[in-house]
């Protein structure tokens, strides 16, 4: 079957959906690796920074953040740690604007921009003459993730892929992160992204003509931000182009979807349905787990992260019988 009975079992003092996913954000020890880093120059000017880590004669497994994310967000450190323990070498693209340095062009990076990951596959075939094993896409980089599968379809070099918590539908989220308790992320994420916006654009000219404090919510930002500085007619069209569901019957890399179904960033009827989802593809849906959560473990001082281990083990197993 296409849909996973998860092994994850939310500890008994986290089960609820923000306790998932703050407490990782927040308390989670970080995980110091070494970090060997790359500067990637684009044909546009630009440039994006990749981190590497892990053994150099490795496969190597791609890794993209979540918005506003980085080597900083506490899952990635965790991923690496856990393809690495696997005899992986990781190597995470960091996205426009959240690199070492900002980016030079007033263009950022959105759900749906896959050419700069197009430009990070080639490069690493034209560096070590062999594509990635395979590629690990969290929250909006797990949305970018199934799009750029989708598109590809079957001329993928990929052997695997996971996304983790991921939007799908980026109208519905953006709706679900307006109401709620789950306005307080709304709230950190957009003052983060106005914060970025106002320092890009203390140095460089905007092509825009908008009021960054008005900027209260998603859509008003993907309204007056993302899309025109991406191309998109507007913030529906922006969504309408760029959610990840849509894409998810084309993939053909064999790709596990883990996603908690109380995820306070979507709504639960979000996911793709069985029926969607293509030969290669397995929706792993736990009821709880929150946001890039899943934390289990008898005690708090004895917390144990369900995700990355899942992500190495589908990664470096045989594939499950359909």
């Amino acid at each position: 079957m296409p849909i996973i009975d998860s092994a994850f079992r939310p500890a008994w003092w986290l089960l609820g959906a923000h306790a998932q996913t703050l407490w990782p954000a927040l308390f989670r020890r970080r995980i110091r690796l070494n970090i060997d880093w790359e500067r990637l120059e684009l044909d546009d000017g630009d440039f994006l920074d990749l981190a590497w880590s892990g053994p150099h004669d490795a496969p190597t497994v791609l890794l993209f953040h979540g918005l506003q994310g980085g080597l900083g967000s506490h899952y990635i450190p965790a991923l690496k740690l856990a393809l690495q323990q696997r005899g992986y070498r990781t190597c995470l693209m960091l996205f426009r604007g959240r690199g070492r340095e900002p980016n030079r062009l007033p263009i950022s990076y959105h759900s749906g921009k896959t050419d700069d990951a197009q430009r990070v596959l080639e490069h690493i075939i034209e560096a070590s003459g062999r594509p990635p094993f395979a590629a690990v896409g969290v929250s909006l980089g797990g949305n970018m993730l199934l799009k750029w599968l989708g598109e590809q379809g079957d001329d993928s070099p990929l052997e695997r892929a996971v996304a983790a918590s991921i939007p799908f539908r980026l109208d519905r989220a953006a709706k679900r992160l307006d109401s709620g308790l789950s306005r307080l992320y709304q709230k950190h994420l957009i003052d983060s992204l106005v914060a970025d916006y106002r320092a890009k654009f203390s140095r460089i000219v905007s092509p825009l003509d908008i009021d960054p404090a008005s900027l209260t919510d998603f859509y008003r930002f993907d309204d007056q931000v993302t899309a025109p500085l991406h191309g998109f007619a507007g913030a529906d069209d922006y969504y309408r182009q760029c959610s990840s569901r849509q894409f998810i019957p084309r993939i053909r890399v064999p790709t596990l979807i883990v996603h908690a179904r109380n995820d306070p960033f979507v709504f639960p009827d979000t996911p793709p349905e069985a029926d969607e989802l293509p030969e290669n593809v397995w929706l792993e849906i736990p009821q709880r787990g929150g946001h890039v959560g899943f934390v289990g473990g008898r005690w708090p001082g004895l917390a144990e992260y369900y995700l990355e281990q899942r992500v190495a083990q589908w990664i470096a197993s045989e594939l499950p019988a359909r």
